[in-house]
């Protein structure tokens, strides 16, 4: 049985009493990466933890995946996965594109997503056959939007400095091409697209908590998310989400490794 809407939302509602405190509070933060930057916060840890009791105690067969804490029942046929704060350095930053990421896979599919934005009170839920828009305009369907081609085309990326060695040349070619460019949305990003607000997404280096509950959300507003190569996208690496089919592959074509 599929989890509902009202459980997602409960979920979210758990994560938001954690996170939303916190947001520009001055809270404490630990680099979880001896070389580099890797933050997490205590809301990041608290907020993760909620959402699991409530996983636990109504779904105790389903496996979670998350981010901050140990994975369990990975070969469970129904996978919770969680990043209880995407855009942990906008988090800590105050700015306010960050968000509490629930997906839900069905035989290592995702089929089911809610991408929550408590500062702006925006949801993004995919509830397995469409995506939908809950916030401050009301309730509404998702729906990608055509913009006809790469020239037409608003391009997201969290960080050019994210793509390594051949990567950096390949994607510079279809920012080169795209008719605007912004950087550093994380999560909001892929819900803008599925919105149709923009049209293109270009990333790497995403592990599948990252894009675990994105995935339906896009896809159930008629857009299109794979890897560069075309494969699926759960288990994250480098991911091409577009609202055109024909711009997706247009620039999976640019992004081949040559």
């Amino acid at each position: 049985m599929r989890p509902t809407r009202d459980f997602f939302f409960r979920l979210a509602d758990a994560a938001k009493a954690e996170t939303l405190p916190r947001f520009r509070s001055g809270l404490s933060v630990v680099n979880k990466e001896a070389r580099g930057f890797d933050p997490v916060t205590e809301g990041d840890q608290a907020a993760e933890t909620a959402i699991r009791r409530l996983i636990e105690a109504e779904f105790p067969d389903h496996g979670i995946l998350g981010e901050e804490h140990a994975n369990i029942r990975m070969d469970s046929e129904q996978l919770w996965v969680i990043d209880p704060i995407d855009g942990t350095r906008a988090f800590i930053s105050g700015v306010p594109v960050w968000g509490t990421l629930i997906g839900f896979q069905e035989h290592g599919r995702s089929v089911m997503g809610l991408m929550e934005q408590p500062f702006t009170g925006e949801r993004y839920f995919a509830d397995g056959n469409k995506s939908w828009y809950f916030g401050p305009d009301g309730e509404r369907q998702n729906q990608v939007r055509d913009c006809g081609s790469l020239e037409n085309a608003i391009l997201f990326t969290t960080s050019p400095h994210l793509f390594q060695g051949w990567e950096v040349e390949r994607y510079q070619a279809v920012q080169d091409r795209a008719k605007l460019f912004r950087y550093g949305v994380d999560c909001y990003a892929y819900c803008l697209l599925a919105a149709g607000h923009i049209d293109l997404v270009i990333e790497t280096v995403l592990k599948p908590y990252d894009v675990g509950a994105l995935i339906p959300i896009i896809e159930q507003a008629g857009g299109v998310i794979t890897t560069w190569d075309g494969g699926r996208p759960e288990a994250g690496g480098s991911i091409i989400a577009a609202g055109s089919k024909a711009v997706h592959a247009e620039v999976m074509e640019m992004l081949k490794r040559r």
